[in-house]
């Protein structure tokens, strides 16, 4: 099932490349689908590296959730739509370059938080401390609180930009800033119950990263 997946994202991956280095209309939905199985791909393979004992099909991220397939979806029929019946919207090349950079970007940090964080890292949020778990401050943890979080958020948002989708745009916006409020509200309980008054000196200096989102608010 491991290989199965692996060589989805690949064949999708150089679809997407044939699409991305000819002159075809489809250009910029090519760089589209490079981005997308490349940051699928690689969540397996950095949670292979930094944390096997949590590595599952699960680590691909295919099967976020429903509203992830869903969102999805809706912007590949947007995509098609708006490439019917306004072609020139989905020309604007230097808004796709736009997008592209936010999609590296984004992926970029997602990446580095995840090998900053080393075992440390988790897809799901864990409810009991392990032996081995410490909180990580340095690097771009020194930046940001939740850096893949904030690489995630501008992923998604500029996977969007790239596809000049401004319906999804906006909702991606939105959807994308609403859950992770919740999940990073949800996860800072937690290490406030792990770390205690060395994660509220952490929260106290170093911001969330996301706009207008300051995590729980909650004191010893």
């Amino acid at each position: 099932q491991i290989a199965v997946r692996a060589c989805f994202l690949g064949f999708a991956f150089g679809c997407g490349l044939l699409l991305s280095t000819g002159r075809s209309a489809w250009r910029h939905f090519g760089w589209y689908m490079c981005s997308l199985s490349l940051f699928h791909y690689s969540e397996y393979l950095v949670t292979a590296i930094n944390n096997p004992r949590s590595l599952s099909l699960d680590s691909f991220l295919l099967n976020h959730s429903f509203e992830y397939n869903l969102a999805a979806l809706s912007s590949w029929v947007e995509f098609t739509l708006e490439k019917l019946f306004f072609p020139d919207m989905k020309q604007i090349t230097w808004l796709s370059t736009v997008g592209l950079l936010m999609v590296i970007f984004g992926d970029c940090l997602r990446k580095a938080a995840m090998l900053t964080a080393g075992s440390n890292f988790n897809h799901i949020v864990q409810n009991e401390k392990s032996d081995t778990h410490t909180l990580v401050t340095s690097g771009v943890y020194g930046w940001f609180r939740h850096p893949s979080y904030v690489g995630w958020f501008y992923w998604s948002i500029g996977t969007q930009v790239l596809l000049c989708n401004p319906i999804c745009v906006v909702g991606y916006a939105l959807a994308s800033w609403r859950f992770f409020r919740e999940r990073i509200e949800e996860e800072e309980i937690t290490l406030i119950h792990f770390f205690g008054e060395e994660y509220l000196e952490y929260k106290r200096k170093v911001p969330s990263g996301l706009p207008f989102i300051k995590g729980v608010k909650l004191e010893l």
